[in-house]
């Protein structure tokens, strides 16, 4: 297992990045080098503060952390968490929030919520029933999506018609259950009733998928089709969009 420096870049070759630049960081508590669109920042402010940056945006310096919340408080309890940090910031004083990993999940599901936002304004991002089933039997859609109180009925058919468009019937291919309910989607999305959603871009597709990914990792939902892979065409977590990717696709910069 290789373990750079933390703030250390490298390019490895990746399937489907076309050889675009794929940064890597090391996670403070395991020690394993991934990229830096699967892992979380935590960013140490002017006040000494550590708070998370899931779009790895703020300034200043910062680590990265890899696993889930439980781990996570484990960790911090531990002591193991406050180890790393000053280890990989060579600082240490700073002060940890006792409730740092729920600040990190919120966030996350600020940014998934935001993304979706973004998309539906943009109009790569389709709701409604019939207006997904038509599209899915077209193969328009690139990633279906379901609150977490959509009805099995509801879901299935959908995850059917997607299967027909695709010319995959049998395969199994389901959408993504979201960890949230239709009101929280609605209201997020300000649209009526949010239940079911699907991506008809497959970039689109893929900046979703990165946030929602390291959202559902982080908090362990895995309800019914939440960790099914939607695509086998689409971008796997992690792969074909950078979080904090702007619209064409383009990384953002690092915040180091």
């Amino acid at each position: 297992m290789r373990t750079p420096h933390n703030d250390q870049l490298s390019e490895p070759d990746r399937a489907g990045r076309r050889g675009q630049h794929v940064p890597e960081r090391r996670c403070v508590i395991t020690g394993e080098v991934s990229p830096a669109e699967r892992l979380v920042r935590l960013a140490l402010g002017p006040d000494g503060g550590i708070a998370p940056d899931v779009l790895g945006k703020a300034p200043g310096r910062g680590a990265w952390i890899g696993v889930n919340r439980a781990d996570l408080e484990t960790a911090q309890a531990k002591g193991k968490l406050k180890g790393g940090l000053a280890r990989a910031l060579h600082e240490g004083q700073f002060v940890i929030p006792d409730d740092l990993g729920a600040r990190i999940e919120a966030q996350l599901q600020r940014a998934t919520l935001d993304r979706l936002g973004l998309e539906s304004r943009s109009g790569t991002l389709i709701s409604g029933n019939e207006k997904i089933e038509t599209a899915a039997r077209k193969g328009q859609v690139r990633l279906l999506l379901h609150a977490s109180d959509a009805g099995e009925d509801g879901r299935k058919k959908l995850a059917q018609a997607w299967r027909v468009g695709e010319d995959d019937e049998g395969s199994g291919r389901e959408g993504r259950v979201l960890p949230v309910d239709r009101a929280t989607l609605s209201m997020a999305l300000g649209r009526e009733n949010a239940v079911h959603l699907a991506l008809t871009d497959a970039r689109a597709a893929a900046r979703v998928l990165a946030h929602l990914s390291r959202w559902q990792f982080f908090t362990g939902w895995s309800r019914d089709a939440a960790n099914r892979d939607s695509d086998p065409q689409n971008p796997s977590p992690g792969d074909g969009a950078e979080i904090g990717a702007e619209p064409d696709g383009t990384a953002a910069s690092d915040a180091f």
